[in-house]
Parts: C-alpha cells; structure tokens; sequence
C-alpha cells in the first residue's frame, strides 16, 4: 500500500528537542525521559509517521510523553532512510520508490530488537503510539502480545476489515483510535467499520475512537497549529492518548 497525499504534508512545529539519541537494542532511536519519579517497568514506543526522527515535530511529540511521567521511545524505523524533511509538502518526493524500500520486512527485525531490548532492562508494559506509517508496526507488536496497551492516530496501510478483525480475534491489548474527518488513509467508512467490529463491548480488553472534526490525516503530528480546529484536534488526540495510557497503565 502506498502513502496518501496527506501522509507527506504538513507543518513543521517549533521548538527545541529535549530527549537524547541512544541506541537501544542496536537501534538508533530518540529518547525521552521523565525529570521526576516514573515507573522504570514501563515506556512508551512511538512508532513514528514516514519522517521519521528526522522532522522536529516526532521528537517533541517524544518530549511530551515523558513530561507525563512515561519513559518514551522512538526507534529509527527505516535505517536512516525516512522522508526527508525538505519533502514535506513536496508532490515530487518518490512515494513509491521509498515504500518499495521500506516494506515490514525492513522495519520488523528493528522493532522487534528495541522491544527485546526492553524486556531483558525488566520493561513490563509497553504502550505503542502509531502515527500514519506507525500504525502497522503497532498492529504487529499487539497481534503478537510483546505490547500492552496501542493507540494509533490517522493509520494508514491498514487492510480494512482484515486487520480489524485480526485485532479483535488476535490481540488482548485495549485500543484507542485517533481518526479525523479527512483522511483517505483511514476514511469515514473505514472508521465505521473499526466502530463496527471493535466497538459495543465486541472488544472485550477496551475500544475508544476519538474524532476531529475539521481534520486532514497527519494532523496529530504536522497539524497546522494556527487553525483552531487542528491545534484542538491535536492537542485533544494527545490528551485522549495519555489518559488512555493512565487508565490501562496496570496490565
């Protein structure tokens, strides 16, 4: 499947990164950690969008996390190879020559290295965070059991009903969708169809979707902050997702 024309737009956030680059499990990945008391069995892993770690807005979506108390991981999916930065908003990047480079079988064996990593330091709970190109990497690590709880906003390469129904057959880790009234990557009917299998108690571990009104898929990470409807649906995407880690924080 490939990138929607969404998935390489945006805006870039400002600010200054506080976290460190550390390899974990011989991956670069960038870490940010709590300045007060925080549990040490438990991190969050953010599964970035196409860009990767190397656009500023990943990095601070990392920062905040850990200033709610989380250790936050986010692992260099693609080898050193994302999107680049200046390719945002470009309608001339190769989507599908960098896609047919970054298909799962190049991000699995990462994933799977930081997330062993993690459980031979004593990590107990892991609570993932897709965003767009994350979203399959957070659905893997569910359907597997190696996490505890997933939240994906605007998921994109999900095969819809397909992966829906492996979540709920497969996974016992509770699921928050973040989703948004514009998104060919996870469209209206899609978002239905989640509601659909998942919702209504059918999903016995837990179900929530949050909804944007006056979103575009990619607006919970390069959301254009001066819109008042994106700066809430981004800021309100982020809240909904720490209280959803809080409330299954003890699995």
């Amino acid at each position: 499947m490939s990138l929607c024309d969404d998935c390489v737009k945006g805006v870039r956030h400002e600010g200054e990164p506080e976290g460190k680059i550390e390899k974990v499990g011989g991956v670069e990945c960038y870490v940010g950690t709590p300045t007060g008391e925080y549990a040490k069995t438990k991190v969050v892993l953010v599964l970035t969008d196409a860009f990767g770690l190397a656009l500023n807005n990943n990095k601070l979506l990392v920062d905040d996390f850990a200033r709610n108390g989380f250790r936050t991981i986010a692992p260099d999916l693609f080898q050193g190879d994302p999107i680049p930065e200046n390719a945002l908003n470009s309608p001339g990047f190769d989507r599908e020559g960098w896609m047919a480079r970054h298909t799962p079988a190049s991000w699995t064996p990462d994933v799977d290295a930081v997330v062993s990593a993690l459980q031979a330091e004593g990590v107990t709970w892991i609570g993932t965070n897709g965003y767009c190109f994350g979203a399959p990497p957070a659905w893997y690590l569910a359907l597997k059991g190696a996490s505890q709880v997933t939240v994906v906003s605007h998921p994109s390469r999900l095969q819809i009903p397909a992966d829906l129904e492996a979540y709920r057959d497969k996974s016992k880790a509770p699921l928050l969708i973040n989703s948004c009234e514009v998104d060919p990557a996870f469209p209206l009917e899609a978002q239905e169809k989640a509601d659909e299998i998942l919702g209504d108690g059918k999903f016995a571990p837990g179900y929530e979707r949050t909804y944007w009104d006056g979103c575009t898929h990619g607006f919970a990470v390069r959301g254009d902050m001066s819109n008042p409807k994106v700066k809430a649906g981004k800021e309100g995407a982020f809240a909904a997702t720490v209280k959803f880690y809080k409330k299954y924080q003890n699995l």
